[in-house]
C-alpha cells in the first residue's frame, strides 16, 4: 500500500498548481480547521480537497454516529487512495465548482476547505464560493485555510475580500506557524445572497 506522504509527493510534483502546498496540513492546523463540524445530531459534512486525508480522521473522530460525511476530490490518485485507505469517507471525483450538480441545496452543516485559493483562478474562485453558499444549511459553517505565503499580496488579500463579499461573517483564526507553509484559517457563516 501507498503511504499518504507518498502519494502527496508524488501528486504535488505532478500537478503544483493543483495540490498548492509543500507538506500535508498539520495536526495542528487540522485541529483548528474542524471546529465547525458538529458533535451532535445527524449532520452533513463536507471536505474539498482532502488530499491524501491529512484532516479527514480528526473530521471523523468528531462526527456523531449519524452524521454523513463528503468528500471532493479533483485529483484521480488522491481519490483512488482515499477510496483504499479510508472506505468510511464517501468520495466524489469532481471540481468544487460543481458542488450544487451533486449535492443539493442547504443540505451540509459544515463545508471544510483545504483547497489552494490563490492558485485558483479568480473566476473559479467565485464558481467555487457561490456553490458553498448554496449547499451551506442555515446555520452552517465554511471555514478553510488562508496560507501566510500568500495573504498579504493581491491574490490572497482578492481571496479574503470575496469571503468577506460573500458571507455576512468572516473570522481570521490565529496563525499556526507549525505548519508547512504557516497557515490560518478563515470562518464564514450566513452567506449573502444576491
Amino acid at each position: 500500500m501507498k503511504t499518504d506522504l507518498g502519494v502527496f509527493l508524488k501528486a504535488a510534483v505532478r500537478r503544483p498548481a493543483v495540490i498548492g502546498a509543500f507538506a500535508p496540513t498539520s495536526e495542528i492546523l487540522a485541529a483548528q480547521l474542524v471546529e465547525v463540524v458538529p458533535r451532535r445530531g445527524a449532520p452533513t459534512v463536507l471536505e474539498l480537497g482532502p488530499g491524501t486525508g491529512a484532516v479527514s480522521g480528526l473530521i471523523r473522530s468528531r462526527l456523531p454516529d449519524d452524521a454523513r460525511y463528503l468528500a471532493v476530490e479533483v485529483d484521480r490518485a488522491m481519490v483512488d487512495h482515499l477510496m483504499v485507505t479510508r472506505p468510511w469517507l464517501e468520495v466524489l471525483h469532481m471540481s468544487a465548482a460543481e458542488l450544487s450538480s451533486r449535492i443539493g441545496a442547504g443540505e451540509v452543516d459544515a463545508v471544510v476547505s483545504a483547497l489552494p485559493w490563490t492558485l485558483i483562478p479568480e473566476r473559479t474562485q467565485g464558481q467555487i464560493i457561490e456553490e458553498v453558499a448554496k449547499v451551506l444549511a442555515p446555520g452552517g459553517s465554511f471555514t478553510t485555510i488562508a496560507y501566510l505565503t500568500g495573504t498579504s499580496f493581491g491574490p490572497g488579500r482578492r481571496f479574503r475580500r470575496r469571503l468577506g463579499a460573500s458571507f455576512d461573517e468572516v473570522l481570521t483564526t490565529r496563525t499556526v506557524w507549525r505548519n508547512l507553509p504557516p497557515a490560518r484559517t478563515y470562518v464564514c457563516r450566513r452567506p449573502i445572497t444576491p
